[in-house]
């Protein structure tokens, strides 16, 4: 049997990457990892995997997944994973996806930086995105529906309010003749 590849558990201290910085990444080492598991046996494969994530492999996992889903754990330990902001949102599109409460299409995702513009009554509004919420005024939110009902003084949707969403789009195209 081969040296186990190193380790790749989940649990914090024992090589998990949870600052998404890459290591020390040496590239031809990483590569050479990765090409010894296509020698590999399945049920080496597959002990691998159980090292890796704690458990065994889902059932009638191909040995082709084994690898690919093994290549990720190594190149995501040498390189870094998924920020914790895009982490955040897939679970919770999963979540809300299970519950059946969203539609697939999860519409538009604002990167924090981007400024959005609405004119109201004669007046410019300008939204400025962070990290954690919104910006309007000086004042911090963590929706754009408060800012929208705070212009409005009424119940409006924020993404709608701001020509987020598909029907907002789809109406502002209307009114342009597109």
């Amino acid at each position: 049997m081969k040296p186990p590849i190193h380790d790749l558990s989940p649990v914090p201290g024992r090589g998990d990457n949870r600052t998404n910085r890459p290591g020390n990444a040496n590239v031809a080492e990483v590569d050479r990892q990765i090409a010894e598991l296509v020698d590999r046996s399945t049920h080496e494969l597959r002990l691998a995997w159980r090292q890796s994530y704690g458990t065994g492999p889902p059932w009638g996992l191909s040995r082709d997944l084994l690898i690919r889903a093994l290549t990720n754990q190594l190149q995501e330990q040498s390189y870094g994973g998924m920020s914790g902001a895009l982490r955040r949102r897939l679970q919770s599109l999963s979540g809300a996806s299970a519950k059946a409460t969203m539609a697939v299409d999860p519409g538009v995702v604002l990167k924090p930086g981007t400024t959005l513009v609405r004119q109201w009554r004669g007046h410019t509004h300008t939204v400025r995105v962070h990290q954690d919420g919104f910006e309007h005024e000086g004042q911090r939110y963590r929706s754009l529906t408060a800012i929208a009902e705070r212009i409005t003084e009424a119940h409006w949707s924020g993404p709608r309010f701001f020509g987020l969403t598909k029907r907002a789009r789809d109406l502002a195209g209307a009114k342009t003749g597109r």
